[in-house]
């Protein structure tokens, strides 16, 4: 690994591939289960707030939240080497009141439901690009071998129709050309995939990480006569 790699912070600049890869490929069904689950809670707990039934399943919809951008965060840690510091602002002092006025009053909240609600589009895309380039890569990379195993004994191309055959393999020497084209094209869908998980890193750590000075030392009093903060931030 070469400095040149290497973020400030010691992220890398260009994930693993086998990272990358896991990473895109587990954005879909999270995206589903983000936006389903938290979708419900906020929608359920709006819709329900005026006979105070929903103010319970509102604040269930923040802590989740909060809750999964923390293992969001470790997630791009872990997967992609990007670090993200945890932007919330400490909690006051005191009742639940004021602690609950913190956590809705901090931006760093509304910017992880934010993220788990673009995650669900966006997984979409990652992984529709992704299994469709590495599918057409490994299909013609892997042409000479399996050819002969298809139905007719060999690979026919737009359709196995008689009169739609454009293309006919049905030769080891004929299917060279098509695995060569494979390892190119296998060579791009490394590159996708590990140029769209730096995007997507970067991405995470718009909305999951700091978005100002003041939320990466959130611990700090800036003004004489602010109440004391707690060290922990929920």
């Amino acid at each position: 690994m070469t400095t040149a790699q290497v973020e400030q912070d010691g992220s890398r600049s260009r994930p693993r591939f086998a990272g990358s890869l896991g990473f895109l490929l587990m954005n879909l069904p999270l995206g589903i289960l983000g936006f389903v689950f938290l979708f419900t809670l906020f929608v359920s707990g709006v819709s329900t707030a005026i006979v105070w039934v929903g103010l319970p399943i509102a604040g269930l919809a923040v802590l989740v939240a909060r809750g999964a951008a923390r293992v969001e965060r470790a997630r791009v840690y872990a997967m992609l080497d990007s670090y993200i510091p945890v932007p919330y602002r400490a909690l006051p002092e005191g009742g639940q009141k004021a602690r609950w006025k913190a956590r809705l009053k901090d931006g760093a909240t509304w910017r992880d439901t934010a993220y788990f609600f673009l995650l669900f589009p966006i997984g979409i895309i990652q992984f529709t690009l992704v299994v469709t380039f590495w599918a057409v890569s490994l299909a013609f990379a892997g042409l000479p071998i399996y050819f002969r195993y298809l139905p007719t004994g060999a690979y026919h191309f737009p359709s196995y129709d008689a009169g739609l055959r454009w293309i006919t393999v049905d030769s080891t020497v004929e299917a060279l050309p098509w695995a060569a084209l494979g390892v190119l094209f296998m060579a791009v869908s490394v590159a996708l995939t590990r140029g769209l998980a730096a995007g997507h890193a970067r991405f995470a750590r718009v909305l999951l990480g700091p978005a100002s000075r003041w939320e990466e030392e959130g611990d700090r009093v800036p003004f004489p006569g602010t109440p004391a903060m707690s060290t922990v931030a929920g």
